[in-house]
């Protein structure tokens, strides 16, 4: 039987078939659950719907983080579908303006780009868990965020992002004692830097995912198709024993000390 057969999961976040989201709806279909997939706007909806259909989908539901309304219109579409509740979602979201992510930390500060990034990236994934509690409550739900080790390391160029997955690392550690006694479990994934869209609009990314790639004991990057499958994992009975924790999928990088390799290490 396959590792999520009989699971019903909501995933968020994806904009494209290189999206981390998109690797995570793909490994979890394979895996036997049945999703619901949402998108942002209306630029995204005829894209999600070709998706739905490659994952066999049951709904594609228009989801702004932004706003409490869409919030809880996406959980009253979700109760429509899915009546008796269901069994987890996965937050893949996260925003800030350009400038904040780009050379200097505070040069690229602004009270709105701060605000607009903890608002998206982190504060939503506490007000989906609100929205959702009634429809997870007696399902042992698992919740699982996206998150990167620019959240507890200084990463050149992540600045405030950096703060808001710190943010949404705390998030996840207070939803796992608030929501533990209804047997709820809510954990983040930290991936290692992953060449998606998303991913494209940071200052010399290329040279993170070269660094990542020599430095860590795998000497390998990560794919979405590898974040998929522990994602996965941590939504299956199979991670009952696992919350509140932030799991590395990064091939070792967050564990390596920045070191130059010897000749020997690169043969």
């Amino acid at each position: 039987m396959a590792l999520l057969t009989g699971k019903k999961l909501l995933i968020t976040g994806i904009s494209s078939t290189r999206s981390i989201a998109y690797g995570i709806a793909k490994a979890c279909h394979e895996e036997g659950a049945e999703l619901i997939l949402t998108y942002n706007n209306e630029r995204f909806r005829e894209r999600l719907e070709r998706f739905a259909n490659d994952f066999g989908a049951v709904g594609v539901i228009q989801l702004n983080v932004a706003s409490d309304e869409s919030i809880q219109a996406c959980a009253d579409q979700v109760k429509a579908i899915w009546s008796e509740g269901f069994d987890g979602f996965v937050h893949s979201i996260a925003w800030a303006p350009r400038e904040a992510i780009e050379g200097s930390f505070l040069e690229g500060l602004s009270r709105e780009g701060f605000l607009s990034a903890i608002n998206i990236s982190a504060y939503s994934f506490a007000a989906l868990g609100k929205a959702f509690l009634p429809q997870l409550e007696g399902h042992n739900a698992s919740l699982v965020c996206m998150s990167f080790l620019g959240a507890e390391k200084v990463v050149p160029n992540y600045n405030t992002m950096g703060v808001a997955k710190a943010a949404l690392e705390a998030v996840t550690r207070y939803m796992a004692a608030d929501l533990g006694a209804k047997g709820i479990r809510v954990n983040a994934l930290s991936s290692g830097p992953i060449r998606t869209l998303a991913a494209s609009g940071i200052k010399d990314f290329q040279k993170m995912l070269a660094h990542a790639r020599d430095v860590s004991p795998l000497r390998q990057t990560i794919t979405i198709d590898d974040i998929g499958r522990s994602t996965a994992f941590l939504l299956s009975d199979y991670a009952r024993g696992i919350t509140a924790e932030t799991i590395y999928v990064d091939a070792g990088f967050h564990a390596m000390a920045g070191q130059v390799q010897t000749d020997e290490q690169k043969e």
